[in-house]
């Protein structure tokens, strides 16, 4: 499992480089890192666990993100009626966005990164809708469609892979205006 000195922070060029395709069939080490990662997610949701290891509370963990540059990335976004159904919770290999809506949506409070220690405030505009196409486990090609919430998870996560931060994204003339049209997720 990794803990928050295993996460890397924001000026390590791993987290600037495009992530490595990952290979089939998995190693033992990418079997073990997606495990990791997910676990990582897991235990910082548990406010208990969370706060005895001072880990910060994640939705996503790309591989980048503990010094692995190779394209995966495990999200879990929790489900606020149903905390043991989980909205979303998988990992992605050598995701690709191929399809996103023209409907833009950012987070109302903004988004943060367990690799970024500074608060970096602003809207991050992103697509509202968007089609995944990633291998699974087995290297079998699939898709996911997702909205929301759980597809600004899924682009951030993804942006890890291609050396992308959340706040690139945020305008540096005007980091709190969005167009009129964006829906706004609280």
């Amino acid at each position: 499992m990794y803990f928050m000195k295993d996460i890397v922070r924001d000026g390590d060029p791993v987290l600037r480089k495009v992530a490595e395709k990952v290979q089939f069939p998995l190693s033992d080490e990418d079997k073990a890192l997606a495990d990791n990662m997910m676990e990582y997610l897991v235990k910082s949701q548990d406010e208990e666990y969370a706060e005895k290891h001072q880990l910060r509370a994640g939705v996503g963990l790309a591989a980048p993100q503990v010094g692995v540059s190779k394209m995966m990335a495990s999200v879990l976004v929790p489900n606020e009626e149903d905390p043991d159904k989980p909205l979303l919770k998988m990992t992605l290999i050598n995701p690709v966005i191929i399809r996103n809506s023209v409907q833009r949506a950012a987070l109302s409070e903004g988004e943060g990164c367990l690799s970024v220690d500074k608060d970096v405030p602003g809207f991050v505009p992103r697509a509202d809708r968007i089609t995944i196409k990633y291998d699974d486990f087995d290297g079998n090609s699939q898709t996911l469609r997702v909205r929301d919430y759980p597809a600004i998870v899924c682009q951030h996560e993804i942006d890890h892979l291609n050396g992308h931060l959340y706040y690139d994204k945020i305008s540096k003339t005007a980091p709190f205006e969005l167009d009129p049209s964006t829906v706004v997720i609280s």
